[in-house]
């Protein structure tokens, strides 16, 4: 397994959808026009443009998808300029996948579920949403509360308001950091927003985001009785090599990309304070 997530593989970049301002997601399959690779919710890819860079990507389509991999990438660096330069037909390298993935099928499994997201941070979390909708007979209720800078900031917004909203059992809560003429929906920043709806302590938390956002939901968590067992956080930020042989990831006696990228927040707890 090891060798055969190294051994890098052409992927065609078949569409490309403008999610936000500085967010697209990008639709790929093999030469065959296949999957590249079978992967499960929270693991990760890395991609390259051969002579510019590769870095690591969180897959952001669900293993039910049987036809395609998808990927949400911001602009923020000269790799993610590139692949943002891209047209529909030009080729890139991909291998994987990579790291621990979200226990959806056993942990999670017959539980309900709430996803707390910020910004680009519903990415690596929208894996596990869509798996759930998929298998929505293997779990209960499911609560996703997503926020962001502003309306236009919503990552897969359109998918947001047809879909996930549209399921039966399949709550959905967002809420934008300030008011803007055309939103009528919360305004407010996530981790208050998630105290104010003061959801029931039987839930099971995935959480991704920025980390003051992170910080401050676990916090209110903890002060409304959830324990650090119940929540869940993706580190796929923090990965590099993603086999292990860098080092780059380490904390304390943990490597993220061979230990996580997911982990509950009681695992963090025994790691040094470093991430």
């Amino acid at each position: 397994m090891m060798q055969e997530t190294l051994i890098p593989k052409i992927g065609v970049v078949t569409d490309i959808r403008i999610d936000t301002p500085d967010i697209k997601t990008f639709r790929v399959v093999g030469l065959d026009g296949k999957k590249v690779f079978e992967h499960m919710p929270g693991q990760c890819a890395m991609l390259s443009i051969p002579g510019v860079g590769e870095a690591m990507f969180s897959i952001t389509s669900s293993p039910t998808n049987t036809e395609y991999m998808e990927f949400s990438i911001k602009k923020c660096g000269c790799l993610t300029t590139w692949l943002h330069a891209m047209d529909v037909g030009q080729q890139i390298t991909i291998r994987g996948p990579y790291g621990k993935h979200f226990p959806v099928e056993d942990e999670f499994k017959g539980k309900d579920l709430m996803v707390v997201a910020g910004g680009v941070g519903l990415a690596p979390v929208r894996s596990v949403i869509n798996y759930v909708r998929a298998k929505r007979q293997d779990y209960g209720k499911v609560m996703i509360v997503y926020g962001s800078r502003s309306k236009e900031d919503l990552l897969d917004y359109n998918e947001i308001l047809s879909e996930w909203m549209q399921d039966d059992g399949v709550e959905v809560h967002l809420t934008i950091d300030r008011p803007q003429d055309d939103w009528d929906g919360h305004v407010g920043f996530v981790p208050n927003y998630v105290k104010e709806l003061n959801p029931s302590k039987d839930y099971t938390v995935i959480m991704c985001g920025p980390p003051i956002m992170i910080k401050f939901t676990l916090a209110n968590l903890k002060e409304m009785g959830f324990a650090e067992t119940q929540v869940y956080t993706t580190m796929e930020l923090r990965m590099k090599c993603g086999v292990g042989k860098c080092g780059r990831c380490n904390i304390g006696s943990k490597y993220v990309c061979k230990d996580g990228p997911v982990f509950r927040f009681d695992q963090l707890d025994a790691l040094p304070n470093e991430y």
